[in-house]
């Protein structure tokens, strides 16, 4: 592959590496550190003039000093006359954050009380807004000391913004927490699946996987249940909620009874949800308990409810790295997502088409 630079930052130099050996290319050498006043500092040492550049990064460890050198190393390419510049981020960052997620992320406490507290503390709503705490909580609206709408910001779109201005021209992200946030790019937008990597993992590593039913967590996941229940043929559960502010509420649609199940997320960042959702399907009898998903962040207790749950395995793709993870929870196993991520940096190179990738696996 002539006339093509991959870089890697700072935040998974890993994958960057396994993905450079899937693709046969040596990645192109670039200092980055610090300055003594810890500004990021970026040195690319290979010329980029009229090369196709891609720029591995991903959304995670310190991800804010991850994001300013991304934006620094996507100018620094511009300013060195790159033809192209590509960004992958396996993870992308800021994604959770639009004002709906940012609500689903809060204690569940603050929206199912808070919220309605301060409602009645000011004795009004809008009446152009849906009634009712559920309806204003996902719409992003607090009310604050004198009936002051207190909107949240949307991070993730003033990301998307900032990889526009520092002069990126493409963009891959991998499942991508809302999926919103492609339409808030001008420019082409690459949205990959980890998919095809789950399903092989779950034919060679879940013992009579036939018999298995995939599970969603929550209503949200159920598109992306269904689509591997569909491939592989298996059946589908629900874990479904029904008051957001009791965690006793929560009940089991579907039949796991004397059946390995697997839970099916994009996202395992508290591990709360794994956790609660392995004791339901253990009480209803489930064998085996399986937790998959694209993104394992770990933040908080997670790897010690993980460690305390029934989950007899956890897989994550390495979105994100999982080395030091894997090191303090045995549970824990890797989808590597690198050849696959190589592939498609392959595909958009030669101008070939990345969905029909995935077309191919709808249809083996």
């Amino acid at each position: 592959m002539k006339n093509i630079v991959l870089l890697t930052g700072s935040s998974h130099p890993s994958l960057a590496r396994r993905i450079s050996e899937s693709l046969g290319v040596e990645l192109s050498r670039c200092n980055l550190g610090k300055f003594s006043n810890q500004e990021s500092s970026v040195e690319i040492k290979d010329s980029v003039r009229e090369k196709h550049v891609y720029i591995i990064q991903s959304g995670c460890g310190r991800v804010n000093d991850n994001v300013i050198e991304l934006f620094i190393l996507i100018q620094a390419c511009r300013m060195g006359s790159a033809k192209r510049i590509t960004v992958v981020t396996p993870l992308f960052p800021y994604s959770r954050q639009s004002e709906r997620s940012q609500k689903k992320r809060l204690p569940q406490h603050q929206i199912g009380t808070e919220i309605m507290s301060s409602l009645l503390q000011t004795g009004e709503t809008s009446p152009s807004l849906p009634q009712g705490t559920f309806a204003q909580s996902f719409m992003g609206m607090t009310s604050g000391e004198g009936g002051y709408r207190q909107w949240c910001a949307r991070a993730g779109t003033l990301v998307a913004n900032l990889l526009q201005a520092a002069g990126a021209d493409h963009l891959i992200a991998m499942d991508l927490h809302d999926p919103q946030y492609q339409g808030f790019f001008h420019i082409p937008v690459d949205l990959i699946y980890a998919e095809p990597s789950i399903i092989q993992w779950i034919r060679s590593e879940v013992p009579n996987w036939r018999q298995a039913v995939v599970v969603s967590p929550d209503a949200g996941g159920a598109k992306r249940a269904t689509s591997i229940c569909n491939k592989l043929n298996l059946d589908f559960a629900l874990i479904h909620k029904e008051d957001l502010a009791n965690t006793e509420s929560m009940g089991l649609v579907g039949e796991v009874e004397g059946r390995p199940a697997i839970i099916l997320d994009d996202i395992i960042d508290s591990g709360s949800t794994v956790g609660l959702a392995s004791e339901i399907l253990k009480r209803h009898g489930a064998t085996e308990i399986y937790a998959i998903a694209v993104h394992g962040v770990f933040s908080g207790p997670a790897l010690e409810i993980i460690g305390r749950s029934p989950v007899t395995a956890v897989a994550c793709t390495n979105t994100v790295p999982q080395e030091e993870f894997r090191r303090q929870c045995s549970k824990l196993k890797t989808i590597d997502i690198a050849p696959m991520l190589g592939e498609i940096i392959r595909r958009t190179f030669y101008g070939e088409s990345v969905t029909q990738l995935f077309v191919h696996e709808e249809q083996t």
